[in-house]
């Protein structure tokens, strides 16, 4: 006989409180592992690019973002492949399959010898981690109950916003002290934690029986979710075009000793806690005046920092409030992607991830080539301005899609957070 997975009623508060720990532990080791890097690059590239680096720092610095690239795109490909596959699993064990891969991809990460074997492993070790969100995020929704979705989804998401507070600075300072490949050794034992963690406190979740791949790859025969992933890939892009090279902005644009870089990365993760979590409460209101929002306050926030980076206090407050709008975006974006989804529900969950990482991974190689061109350290950031006004018309198209679909009798409907709208093809 299947087991029927108990409804939010029927756990008691701790037991909920508790598996949305292991949840957000998760998301904790998924930010250390994506963003360690980035307060790395000079080591990781010293280490496996050291001809290049002795004869052109810059471009080696370049190419050591490369590895960044790499993840972002194992999460791209990742992410709607296992979703879509996977649908129908029960959720804790899914869970516990993704995070087991998590572990393994991230010691061999750690272990290879060459930046070749490191790239593929950044990539592979990628590929669950849209995955594993989008899951956890159905998840954590069930656990929080109705109208509660959003928040649901940014106190998984808030595991990554705070791994960038206490986890990626605390690792980067371990990988600056010792080697880069002792930082990473220590993100696996995170994970490994993790594994035990949701084994033990996690409620068994049926997957859903109804699911097909052909009903979940149905969500991209709807302009509104491919509206939605631009937004993502390209809006979000923006952000990872700054923080990628946050290490070498710090210290050869501000003039901040090395021993600085975990500091501003503290900054950066205080801001995207903060804006995480306000971005999950305003998106329970409104996504779409979250979205417009939000997008404003981040390209605002770039201009300014394109402006005082070099002076030190306007580089922490800048990277701080980028921080925020940018993390903010994150959760509505999810929401956004899960009401246009239809009954797609898991594949919009994951592809989240996915357009974010795709964002992720064109942020940082405009930026790298910028960079290797040699317009300096600053170019990422009036590059990633560039990618969040193109994020912000991308969202006025979107609504103007809904807009006109109202006016032509077309039911809107979010109270449950799915969309039904006819002919949404």
């Amino acid at each position: 006989m299947t087991p029927v997975a108990p409804g939010p009623a029927t756990w008691s508060p701790a037991r909920i409180r508790l598996a949305l720990l292991a949840l957000a532990m998760g998301g904790f080791g998924i930010g250390a592992t994506e963003f360690v890097a980035m307060g790395l690059l000079p080591e990781l590239a010293a280490d496996l690019l050291p001809a290049l680096t002795a004869s052109a720092p810059e471009e080696a610095i370049a190419r050591a973002g490369w590895l960044i690239s790499a993840y972002a795109l194992g999460v791209v490909v990742g992410a709607p492949t296992i979703a879509a596959a996977a649908a129908r699993w029960p959720r804790k064990q899914l869970l516990l399959w993704l995070v087991t891969a998590f572990t393994l991809g991230t010691v061999a990460s750690a272990l290879l010898p060459t930046f070749e074997l490191v790239l593929v492993a950044r990539f592979v070790s990628a590929v669950p981690h849209g995955a594993y969100f989008g899951i956890a995020s159905l998840v954590a929704a069930s656990l929080m109950g109705p109208g509660k979705r959003a928040r649901g989804v940014a106190l998984v998401l808030s595991g990554l916003t705070i791994a960038n507070v206490v986890g990626v600075p605390a690792i980067t300072w371990l990988g600056q002290q010792t080697t880069w490949r002792v930082a990473y050794l220590a993100v696996a034992a995170i994970f490994a934690l993790t594994f035990v963690a949701i084994a033990l406190v996690v409620p068994w979740q049926p997957g859903d029986a109804t699911a097909s791949i052909r009903r979940e790859l149905g969500a991209f025969r709807r302009v509104q979710v491919w509206l939605a992933l631009g937004i993502g890939s390209i809006g979000f892009g923006g952000f990872f075009a700054v923080y990628t090279y946050i290490a070498p902005l710090a210290t050869d644009v501000a003039g901040l000793p090395a021993a600085s870089v975990p500091i501003v990365l503290m900054v950066v993760g205080v801001g995207m806690t903060i804006g995480n979590l306000l971005g999950g409460w305003s998106a329970d209101r409104s996504v779409r005046r979250s979205l417009r929002g939000y997008f404003v306050a981040l390209a605002v926030a770039l201009a300014a920092l394109g402006l005082v980076a070099s002076w030190p206090p306007g580089l922490i407050v800048g990277a701080l409030v980028v921080g925020a709008a940018a993390a903010a975006l994150s959760p509505v974006i999810q929401a956004r992607l899960m009401d246009v989804a239809g009954d797609s529900q898991s594949i919009a969950a994951a592809l989240n991830h996915s357009a974010l990482n795709l964002g992720n991974s064109l942020g940082a190689a405009a930026g790298g080539a910028a960079i290797a061109a040699g317009l300096g350290f600053v170019a990422p950031i009036w590059i990633g301005l560039g990618f969040t006004i193109v994020g912000l018309g991308l969202t006025a198209a979107t609504i103007a899609v809904d807009r006109s679909r109202q006016r032509n009798g077309q039911v809107l409907t979010y109270a449950t957070g799915a969309v039904a709208v006819a002919n949404d093809a």
